[in-house]
Parts: C-alpha cells; sequence; structure tokens
C-alpha cells in the first residue's frame, strides 16, 4: 500500500488508540500521532503528588470497560486485570449511614428500607435487557433504528422519568434517590435532565450486572494494552509530535481526529465546507472539573465503614444538595458545598503502590475555565463524612479546570467530555446523522468524544470512525478484534 492508502490518527486518547488499532488489524498502514511525550489522553497513570506514587491523571474506574461493544470485541478482559469491588459506588449521608450500591441488587434494595422494592423494581427491567440498553445508548448514530427496540423503550421511559419534574415520585427517602443522584452528576450540568438521566441508568445498571472495575496497574493499563496491540500489527505511534495543520498529513489517505470539534475545525480549516465548519465551530463545551490527587497515610476514616467497600464515592449528601451543587455550577458560581466524586483505589490494587501510601484521587464540578483554588472546599466534604480525614493528608496535588485545558487541548475550558452533555448535542454529536464521524470532506473523520455516543472510556467514537473509513475510503470490512485473530498478511 502507498501513503494514499495509509491513515494517520491525531489523538492517542482511548479513541484515538481505538480507532489506529482497527485501521491496522484491517491491514490499513496507520500512524498515530500524540502532541504529548506519553500516549494515554484520559487513560494516563503518573507521579502526581509524590514520586513512586501512582495517581491517575483522568479517568480512575471504568465501568464501561467491562460492558462496551469495542473492549468486548477486544477481548480487554483477557489482556489486563481488574479488580471488581462487591460495592460498586456509594454515597455518603449526613446522620453517618451511607447508601452503598452493590453489585447485588437484592442486597443493595434489602439496605434502602422502604424504598428497596421501588429501587429493585426500577433497576430489574434495564438489567433483564441490558445488552438492548447498551445498545440504545452507545449503538453509534441516533439516527439508526435500536437493535432491540423493547429494551430502548425501557431505558427511554426510565429516562424520561429520572430526567424530569417528576425524579421524586418513585422514592421516599433519602438513600435510593441519592444513589441515582451521584451517578447522573457524572455528566456535569443541571439536574434533573435527560441526559443526565441516561447516563445514570447506564452506569447504575452497569454497576449492578458487571461492577465498576479497578484497572490494576492503573488507568495506564488500557492505553498500554491498545498500544501494544496497534505495534504488533503493524502501527506505528509518533510522541512529542502536535498536528496544527491537516496540510502536514496530505498524502495519507484518511484522517482521523481524536480531538475536540473545534480542533477539527482549525487543524482541518479550509479543508472542510464552510458550513459544516461552522457547526464545529459553534460546538458547546459544559462546565468543567477542578481536580485534587491527595496522597494519605491511612485509609479514609468513612463515618459510615460499608463506603469503604468500594473504590468509587459520589459525596454531595442527599440528592436535592448535589442538584442544588450543579446548579451553582451552571450559573457561573463555585459552590461551598460541591459535588465530589473520589476514588480509592488502594484496597482493590494494593500492588500499585508502597505499602503505607493512599493514593486518592478526587475532582468537583467547576464552571468552564476555572482557576478558583478549591482545595479547602473539596477537603471540608469530605472531611464532612469522613471525620479526621484531614490528618491522614500528606500531599495535595490541585489541577484547576483552566489548567486541566492545558493539559488536554481536548478538554475545553476543562471539560473533559470534550462537549457539553445535553440531549439536543447527543442527538447531533456533532451534527445530526446517520454516518456522524464522517465529514462531508472525503478522508477527514471525527473520532473523540465529541462525536458519537459522546464522553466516556470506552473507545466507541474511535472504533465507529475507523469503520466508517474503511467502508469509504478503503472498501474493507470491519476487521475482528480478538486476541486470537491472526495479524492480516501485508500487501
Amino acid at each position: 500500500m502507498g501513503e494514499a492508502q495509509s491513515a494517520a490518527v491525531i489523538g492517542s486518547g482511548p479513541n484515538g488508540l481505538a480507532a489506529a488499532v482497527t485501521l491496522a488489524r484491517a491491514g490499513v498502514p496507520v500512524t498515530l500521532f500524540e502532541a504529548a511525550e506519553t500516549i494515554g489522553g484520559g487513560t494516563r497513570t503518573s507521579e502526581a503528588v509524590r514520586p513512586g506514587v501512582l495517581h491517575d491523571v483522568c479517568s480512575a474506574i471504568h465501568p464501561l470497560a467491562l460492558a462496551t461493544p469495542f473492549f468486548r470485541e477486544f477481548e480487554l478482559e483477557r489482556r489486563m486485570r481488574f479488580a471488581v469491588p462487591d460495592a460498586s459506588y456509594a454515597n455518603p449521608l449526613d446522620g453517618g449511614a451511607a447508601a452503598v450500591a452493590f453489585r447485588d441488587i437484592d442486597r443493595t434494595a434489602a439496605e434502602l428500607g422502604r424504598d428497596g422494592e421501588a429501587y429493585r423494581r426500577f433497576y430489574r427491567p434495564v438489567l433483564d435487557r441490558l445488552e438492548g440498553v447498551v445498545d440504545f445508548a452507545l449503538g453509534g448514530s441516533v439516527l439508526r433504528w435500536p437493535r432491540d427496540v423493547p429494551g430502548a423503550v425501557v431505558a427511554a421511559l426510565r429516562t424520561i422519568e429520572q430526567g424530569g419534574p417528576l425524579w421524586n415520585l418513585r422514592f421516599h427517602e433519602e438513600a435510593a434517590p441519592a444513589l441515582f443522584g451521584g451517578v447522573a452528576a457524572h455528566t456535569v450540568g443541571r439536574m434533573p435532565a435527560l441526559a443526565g438521566a441516561a447516563a445514570g441508568l447506564l452506569l447504575g445498571a452497569l454497576g449492578h450486572a458487571r461492577g465498576w472495575p479497578v484497572p490494576v496497574g492503573g488507568s495506564r493499563r488500557i492505553s498500554d494494552v491498545l498500544a501494544d496491540d496497534l505495534l504488533r500489527h503493524g502501527g506505528r505511534i509518533e510522541t512529542g509530535h502536535a498536528i496544527d495543520d491537516a496540510r502536514e498529513l496530505g498524502g495519507y489517505g484518511a484522517l482521523l481526529f481524536d480531538t475536540s470539534a473545534r480542533g477539527l475545525a482549525r487543524i482541518a480549516g479550509e479543508r472542510l465546507p464552510p458550513r459544516y465548519r461552522r457547526a464545529l465551530e459553534r460546538f458547546e463545551y459544559g462546565d468543567g472539573a477542578t481536580k485534587l490527587d491527595l496522597l494519605l497515610d491511612g485509609p479514609i476514616p468513612w463515618a459510615d465503614p460499608r463506603v469503604a467497600e468500594t473504590a468509587t464515592v459520589h459525596i454531595g449528601g442527599s440528592r436535592s444538595e448535589i442538584a442544588a451543587a450543579e446548579r451553582e455550577v451552571s450559573r457561573g458560581a463555585h459552590p461551598e458545598r460541591p459535588y465530589v466524586l473520589l476514588a480509592q483505589p488502594t484496597a482493590f490494587d494494593p500492588g500499585r503502590n508502597p505499602a503505607g501510601s493512599h493514593a486518592v484521587w478526587s475532582y468537583t464540578h467547576v464552571p468552564r475555565g476555572s482557576r478558583l483554588d478549591m482545595r479547602e472546599r473539596v477537603i471540608r466534604q469530605i472531611e464532612r463524612f469522613a471525620p479526621g480525614f484531614r490528618d491522614r493528608i500528606v500531599g495535595v496535588q490541585q489541577t484547576t479546570a483552566a489548567e486541566l485545558s492545558v493539559y488536554n487541548r481536548n478538554y475545553v475550558g476543562g471539560d473533559f467530555s470534550s462537549g457539553a452533555v445535553r440531549l439536543g448535542q447527543l442527538l447531533a454529536r456533532p451534527v445530526a446523522s446517520r454516518d456522524p464521524w464522517r465529514s462531508p470532506t472525503p478522508g477527514i473523520y471525527l473520532a473523540s468524544s465529541s462525536a458519537s455516543p459522546g464522553p466516556g472510556v470506552h473507545g466507541l467514537s474511535g472504533w465507529y470512525a475507523a469503520i466508517s473509513a474503511l467502508r469509504n475510503e478503503f472498501g474493507l470490512p470491519a476487521p475482528r478484534l480478538g486476541l486470537d485473530v491472526p495479524p492480516p498478511p501485508r500487501p
């Protein structure tokens, strides 16, 4: 194959790596370009606080890694180890108790008091048709007909219920709605909202089906196994090589951009039709996140010891409190009592760091571009549910939303979703199309979280973009990705 029959992928996040692996598996020579010195994007792990102690840089816990079509096809579980806690996530409440979502939904319901049966009835139809729900949420273009119509209907009805004004009608106490609210808040934005409810439904259901796994060795192991497969199938990786003008890559038959929508508009420039370029430039970004990495000299002293049974904790109190904090952020304010997403992987991956080192990962939502120091507010919020937490801290590293956007140009203003997660922008991400990854310009594709199905460590945006490029540019079918599939012969 000549250069015109080869492909370039710009950006090495999970989507870029997924795109490159798919192209290489199909026999297309592919080069992956990464501006930073290390690959990984949202799946990097580094010594953020102290030398020798690993913290995940962006994502830390991976509910999508065990369940989504790309990683299942890629057989990720056979390539690396995951620790899957019996408790998927927890939400501490005032008074010393907490709501805990166990993988066993019956155990979860039994601990939710009089709302237990209502909680079980909410999730049971979703779990019974989980494959259809996953396909509906992550199956590609929203303009296609769902493969499992009953599953799609179940997901839609539950989403409408929890994404609208009747969201509290089903429950009567604080614990059950707090569980759902803590997961729905992952999307960053006002609550209730349909997009947040859809995300909460999917992530919550996965917590009761496959669990929320901790990658042993850190999130970088996901990047490592993808890169290993790419290289084994003839692909190339160039780090420290920023692409700022698509004309640098003029000889390639296909260009796949694991960049933000506006990043594609900036780099491809006049190669894109004006109408499409304007659509990319109008693409809206959401609020940002400020990240706090903490090093402790012991485990977090939770008031409810059951919170230590999970690697993921949603901190913010009741669902109404979480919603109030998210409303403040959407108005441009910094809440005094913010929503905090916290990961405590040490107990589940004890070999990652030296004995006695407890690496805690957390972030809180802030207005886009924020530079405010949130350390005290976050620490105080954790201390609210874990008295004595402050005394365990031996090191802190803060990354503001503004700094997060410097770390990764896809995170505009600190928006790690590469675009606001709102219903309209999920239906048209970046535009409404049956093939939203393919631009009107032959050979140019958007393969990032700015394209359908949106944010998350799932590799799907890159996978779908690569499949489209294989079909439209190279006349090739989608390749098999399993471990035991031999590399294709080189022409």
